[in-house]
């Protein structure tokens, strides 16, 4: 097997800066390419929280002047070598672009940050830099999502007669369809390249603004997304594409999911340093112990015959809590017991509040980002909600099936492809599903899992079928290497 050279640039990963799913892909995936022997360089911006949690950055280099729209301005490259898979991390440091409170928005107004086209093109100019810097010809050019969109794009316009990158194919990742990197027009000229690449109907136009997932989808030479079901779902409507369906459906051919693997060092019940008790499929005891600690935290009674529904989830429409809302309170009449732990919407986060003070003895909403109460709600709870409108992979929902925490889930991207609605014909499956999105078909699947918990013979069986399941990343990592491989035989 050729040893490849992987450059994966990405605007976060964990544990350095993270707001969301591909922050947990960018900390895992890279590294289980290097353990499988391929040489890896990732590339991320040097936000304020890497310079606070991070003290072992060696400066790389110093200096870099970075063409951004006409504007000079200068760049430090700082490095760190991830001993535990030997992957180099580059971080791009310029303290008046990337030193702020948070990776993409304004806090205070709740506005995404007014030059962040300017941002992340001085992101993507600065990664392609470093490699000629540092004279690393990599084979495969790696990006993830709007804010590395332009890495493809630079690769096959101003650099597609430059030798250094003549062998070098690009990767292009969709984690979620809702982000797409829009701007106003007048901005197009933060992007360097001459006015001709924004004529009407060109790959960077998307009624009269920039996009900048339209063009990498049109420029890269291969594209992925993060689950098989959630390929074939933003290529069929505007729901689940966003308007880019088309645009999609003309590279249907050259787009690929890869499921998300899961990081079992971190999650999961064996070996898991954040919660109380460890357990294992063949002795569940440390389970139930776990779940008496969480209901003590919630402020509950334990009862072993009720069970608990956990959610950990932003709270938006996208993750289903608009037809959640709609059925919440009888939800909380059906003897259960119900924890959420999230942030987000301030409509939702309102509505909760005042939920949990209505029903004090049965429903608990901690409105806010805690990782230790994640895990233990993962060990915790009995059942685990995840009624999203549409979900690209999904996490969570892999989680649960390791902590033997049944899921509850709708037929939609990863969730479809990872949770195997439970037939009491064949006695077969790892958790609940339900397709319609409607509150009505919510409610009904709640109730089938609440009957089913007093079963208890076929309840364990779910339980120890689910946890049986393996989502670890290596099996992903092939299957990207197999796309690199794709991707360079095209070249």
């Amino acid at each position: 097997m050729k040893r490849l050279k992987i450059a994966f640039v990405t605007p976060e990963a964990v544990p350095y800066a993270k707001t969301g799913g591909l922050a947990d892909v960018s900390g895992v995936l890279p590294g289980t390419l290097s353990q499988l022997g391929h040489s890896v360089r990732l590339v991320m911006p040097m936000y304020r929280q890497v310079k606070e949690q991070i003290h072992d950055l060696v400066l790389n280099l110093e200096n870099i002047e970075i063409d951004v729209g006409g504007k000079l301005l200068k760049a430090d490259i700082f490095c760190l070598k991830d001993k535990s898979t030997g992957t180099d991390i580059y971080f791009i440091s310029n303290d008046s672009l990337f030193d702020r409170p948070e990776l993409y928005r304004d806090n205070l107004t709740g506005n995404d940050y007014k030059d962040n086209l300017f941002r992340f093109a001085f992101f993507s100019r600065a990664a392609l830099r470093i490699f000629k810097l540092i004279d690393w010809q990599p084979d495969i050019l790696h990006s993830n999502d709007w804010q590395s969109a332009l890495i493809p794009v630079y690769l096959k316009t101003e650099h597609k007669d430059d030798p250094f990158y003549k062998k070098t194919a690009s990767i292009f990742t969709i984690h979620n369809m809702a982000y797409q990197g829009q701007f106003d027009a007048e901005e197009f000229i933060n992007i360097g390249l001459p006015k001709g690449y924004f004529a009407p109907e060109s790959e960077f136009e998307f009624w009269g603004r920039i996009n900048l997932m339209k063009a990498a989808i049109c420029w890269t030479d291969l594209i992925t997304t993060v689950s098989p079901t959630y390929a074939m779902e933003i290529q069929e409507t505007d729901e689940y594409g966003m308007g880019l369906e088309g645009v999609l459906k003309n590279r249907s051919n050259d787009i690929f999911g890869i499921l998300n693997g899961v990081d079992y060092d971190v999650w999961s019940p064996e070996k898991d340093k954040l919660i109380f008790y460890r357990y294992s499929a063949e002795n569940l005891a440390g389970k139930k112990r776990n779940k008496q600690i969480l209901l003590r935290k919630a402020g509950f009674s334990f009862d072993k015959e009720r069970p608990v529904i956990g959610m950990i989830s932003r709270l938006d429409s996208q993750k289903g809590f608009d037809i959640l809302q709609e059925i919440m309170e009888d939800v909380l009449k059906l003897d259960l017991q119900f924890i959420l732990l999230g942030t987000g919407s301030r409509d939702y986060h309102e509505y909760f509040r005042e939920l949990s003070k209505k029903y004090s003895h049965c429903f608990r909403a901690f409105l806010q980002f805690d990782n230790r109460l994640a895990h233990l709600i993962e060990a915790g709870a009995d059942m685990f909600l995840m009624p999203s409108r549409y979900e690209p992979s999904g996490l969570n929902q892999m989680y649960s099936l390791r902590y033997g925490t049944v899921p509850i889930v709708r037929k939609t991207g990863g969730l479809a492809d990872t949770i195997e609605n439970y037939d009491e014909v064949s006695e077969q499956g790892t958790g609940f599903v339900f397709d319609e999105y409607s509150s009505a078909a919510l409610i009904k699947v709640i109730k089938r899992a609440r009957k089913l918990f007093g079963r208890k013979k076929i309840w364990n069986k779910i339980i120890k079928t689910g946890m049986g399941r393996d989502f670890s990343w290596s099996s992903s990592a092939q299957k990207y290497i197999e796309i690199y491989k794709k991707a360079m035989d095209r070249l």
